[in-house]
């Protein structure tokens, strides 16, 4: 296998093992697995989120590129965004209406791709997309961050303060939605455009 596509690959291959390592706390009650995931979760994340750009980096150095590869890389990436996200739903600060129109995008993405390429047409990475990638990655991060000050037990930021920044999770996550649909309308555009060409 390819070092791109391995980098790739390892960022499919974390979803589970970060839904595990989210959920142990919550299913056993222990406090020391909530602790150790209150460590662990944002740094571990946060490397598997850059080999993002590792697997774009040495596909482009070593000529690595490929079709497959155009298609592995955004499939990873919504494995491991939407394996955040049912976390979060989970936790509630995402409500499930949220997750399931991103859910319903994503899908229609992957199937926009699909019949893209039974058409001979490579559909290329967008700003719009890239842009709602970013702002997925960002989100997450940000309710991590809050969910692990609750579980590493600290207190020292009044609860009506800690409701308000639960209340900007939602905020954030509805605009996830909404950019995620925005970029979408502009893949279908660019598709239609390209397959007249083609």
């Amino acid at each position: 296998m390819k070092l791109s596509n391995k980098f790739t690959l390892s960022r499919a291959l974390f979803a589970p093992v970060f839904y595990l390592i989210y959920n142990l706390p919550i299913w056993t009650g222990s406090q020391t697995l909530s602790f150790v995931s209150a460590c662990v979760l944002i740094p571990l994340l946060a490397i598997f989120q850059l080999t993002d750009y590792w697997d774009g980096h040495y596909a482009r150095k070593y000529g690595e590129v490929s079709d497959f590869g155009k298609l592995f890389d955004p499939f990873a990436d919504v494995i491991l965004n939407l394996t955040v996200f049912i976390c979060a739903v989970g936790s509630g600060y995402m409500p499930m209406v949220l997750f399931l129109l991103i859910l319903y995008r994503e899908f229609s993405q992957s199937f926009l791709r699909m019949a893209a390429s039974k058409q001979g047409v490579a559909i290329a990475a967008r700003k719009g997309g890239k842009f709602k990638t970013v702002f997925y990655i960002i989100s997450g991060f940000y309710y991590l961050t809050i969910e692990s000050y609750i579980r590493l037990g600290l207190n020292f930021i009044p609860e009506n303060i800690l409701s308000g920044t639960k209340v900007a999770a939602v905020v954030m996550f509805v605009l996830c939605a909404l950019f995620s649909w925005a970029s979408f309308a502009d893949y279908i555009k660019s598709f239609y455009s390209v397959a007249k060409k083609e």
